[in-house]
């Protein structure tokens, strides 16, 4: 399992992030553009990933991944649920989120 202290020490050096709690919910952003978030009661963390991708993600572990509400389809967006994750899953997934929103050019500077 993992905590919302964790995620924050993945993120807390990586260029162009900033922490925000937006209607009660914890949220990690580039810009204008949330590549994190929590539920309010911080048991389910959602990411950007790749739309075309999700449903393989979801089919290799149902257990712990899952679509978001119906209205956030169209985004490129899957949650966990954080009781699942393991720190080194957790890491892969926000470190690729971050990845998606941030230009090339960042993160390769980072060496990630």
């Amino acid at each position: 399992m993992v905590t919302v202290d964790e995620v924050r020490q993945v993120v807390r050096d990586l260029p162009r992030s900033s922490e925000h709690l937006i209607a009660d919910r914890v949220k990690f952003r580039v810009g204008a553009i949330v590549y994190v978030a929590f539920s309010r009661d911080e048991t389910v963390l959602g990411f950007a990933y790749p739309r075309e991708e999700r449903d393989a993600l979801i089919a290799s572990d149902p257990a712990t991944f899952h679509l978001p509400r119906e209205s956030d389809l169209r985004f490129n967006w899957v949650e966990a649920s954080m009781s699942e994750l393991s720190a080194d899953r957790m890491t892969d997934l926000v470190l690729d989120a971050w990845r998606m929103v941030v230009p090339r050019k960042v993160w390769s500077a980072q060496g990630l």
